[in-house]
């Protein structure tokens, strides 16, 4: 099956997109791989190639033409878009698909789904974090650069002319999924149906934030292992997939809406609300109700009414005697194991940096009005935490809540200068790095332009060896718009210069680390200074991981 996802950019730099596709990147970091000297690794296998624009300049054309029409020059406009077709891994060996054939597909579509664009198409054969699947990348310039024939699925009047930009719409994304679709069919390689709403919708920031926490766990309980303990637990779910295991238990058993309702928050602490049709859930750990339609079709209320007068008739067929002793144990077993992850998620992410803690606020704390003995927990704890506030407030010498609050500003005006100082360091640094990229690029290919400089038949040279020459022109081109004198850079010194900023970043996160962990601490005690006093904080405190109790 065919699946296509969208990313809008709003980097400034398109040699990003570039290096992306010709160089490995870590999957899970989202970063470049480099070798031994610093260097970046070039992908063992890709097919690239542009579309209105030479791909290995595509950077520098999108450059030249959002300079013609004045375009794309402020921060929060988008700069390029990034379209991924990935296919099933079942295509290559069951339907023939190769690289240079998903290529073909991909420029087809292209030029037919994005007309008058400059376009970058590569296919990777590798796979994403090793699935083995093919799958292309297109990156246009959100820009158009030549006018075009309307088309059927384009809204506007301008979305065929030269000069303007590149609308997403909904319907523009159900007219790309269905072209890809028709297409598949056509070529005869898997396909589901893109446009029917998932059963179980898992986006993209749910699936990273799983990936992230599961390797979080592995190395804990790696450390577990070597102090010769065992886990208790070995799967990371996100709260998402806690309310969909939680509902699909609960639906299994429940007969009613009534008695769903109560099942949930009884074994589950998960509470259910209706609002104009529309089923939404409330995970323990949260303040917001996610709705039905955000975790798929079979959470939303028409599925769970269907399911629930399914298992009104089953258990109608059935003896009661076998259906009240098989609930029974369904019920235990889940109450038993969500009882589990909520205790072990809860120690997970009690750890917090500073030994000074929020007071909790019990009206907002759910678990505390719902349990007495913890209610009373929470309360010591908060004793505890007022205590420390004091000892805190004498200690630093804080004689009045002004003088407390003049020591928070001014923490905050170092940690905000200190943040700038830190973003005009990278920026410096990324400017370096791309003199360096070029400077190399410009270094490796200069001994083949020699030669087609010294050749007589110089387009013959040229066709036998476009891609160096292209690179050793863009090169020289971006250098000498870099430079004030029109000398070239010296890599010794760029590199000398690198490691200077290196060295500065690693000071400025320092200082930035240290200012934004001492305004967080103060933040903490102002809160917990207007807890004592019974005021009304001004502020919001920095948000902590959990309220839990040792």
């Amino acid at each position: 099956m065919a699946i296509l996802k969208h990313i809008a950019s709003k980097n400034a730099d398109y040699g990003e997109a570039q290096r992306y596709l010709i160089f490995q990147y870590d999957e899970s970091t989202n970063k470049p791989i480099l070798d031994e000297n610093g260097e970046l690794i070039p992908r063992k296998e890709y097919i690239m190639n542009g579309i209105n624009c030479n791909p290995f300049t595509f950077d520098m054309e999108c450059r030249e033409l959002n300079a013609l029409y004045h375009k794309n020059e402020s921060y929060d406009e988008i700069k390029s878009h990034h379209y991924i077709i990935s296919f099933d891994p079942k295509d290559a060996i069951e339907n023939g698909l190769t690289g240079e054939r998903a290529q073909q597909i991909c420029m087809g579509y292209t030029k037919k789904s994005f007309p008058g664009h400059q376009a970058l198409i590569c296919t990777h054969t590798d796979g994403h974090n090793e699935s083995g699947n093919i799958h292309v990348h297109i990156v246009i310039n959100s820009l158009r650069k030549y006018d075009v024939e309307r088309q059927d699925f384009m809204e506007h009047p301008c979305d065929s002319r030269a000069g303007y930009k590149h609308h997403v719409s909904k319907d523009y994304l159900i007219h790309l999924k269905q072209s890809l679709m028709d297409i598949c069919r056509r070529e005869h390689l898997h396909q589901v149906d893109l446009l029917a709403p998932a059963e179980k919708k898992i986006t993209d920031r749910e699936y990273h934030a799983k990936r992230r926490g599961q390797k979080k766990l592995d190395e804990r309980n790696r450390q577990l292992r070597a102090d010769g303990l065992t886990p208790r637990k070995t799967e990371f779910q996100t709260q998402k997939e806690f309310l969909r295991s939680a509902i699909e238990d609960a639906a299994a058993v429940s007969c009613s809406r009534k008695d769903f309702q109560n099942l949930l928050l009884e074994k589950y602490n998960v509470k259910l609300k209706v609002s104009r049709g529309r089923f939404s859930f409330l995970h323990p750990e949260r303040s917001k109700y996610i709705t039905g339609r955000m975790l798929g079709t079979h959470y939303e209320e028409d599925y769970l009414q269907e399911l629930f007068k399914e298992n009104t008739e089953n258990k109608e067929n059935k003896k009661k005697t076998v259906d009240v002793e098989k609930c029974n144990m369904e019920s235990k077993k889940s109450a038993t194991n969500t009882s589990n992850l909520l205790h072990e998620e809860a120690v997970s992410i009690r750890f917090i940096k500073s030994d000074l803690r929020l007071v909790v606020d019990l009206q907002a704390c759910v678990k505390a009005q719902q349990n007495a003995a913890y209610a009373n927990k929470v309360k010591l704890s908060n004793l505890k935490e007022m205590a420390k506030t004091v000892v805190y407030i004498q200690e630093h010498g804080y004689d009045t809540r002004d003088s407390l609050e003049d020591s928070f500003s001014e923490i905050k005006g170092h940690a905000s200068a200190s943040r700038k100082d830190l973003k005009s360091v990278e920026d410096n640094l990324r400017k370096v790095n791309e003199q360096i990229h070029y400077t190399g690029q410009y270094l490796a290919n200069k001994s083949v332009y020699q030669k087609f400089v010294k050749a007589k038949n110089k387009g013959q040279f040229r066709q036998e060896h476009p891609a160096e020459i292209t690179l050793y022109e863009s090169a020289r081109k971006f250098l000498k718009e870099q430079s004030a004198d029109g000398k070239l850079p010296s890599m010794k010194l760029l590199k000398a210069e690198r490691e200077k900023l290196l060295q500065q970043k690693k000071e400025a996160q320092k200082t930035y680390h240290y200012y934004r962990d001492y305004q967080k601490e103060l933040n903490t005690v102002c809160f917990n200074v207007d807890k004592i006093l019974g005021q009304a904080h001004t502020r919001q405190p920095e948000k902590q991981k959990s309220t839990d109790i040792s």
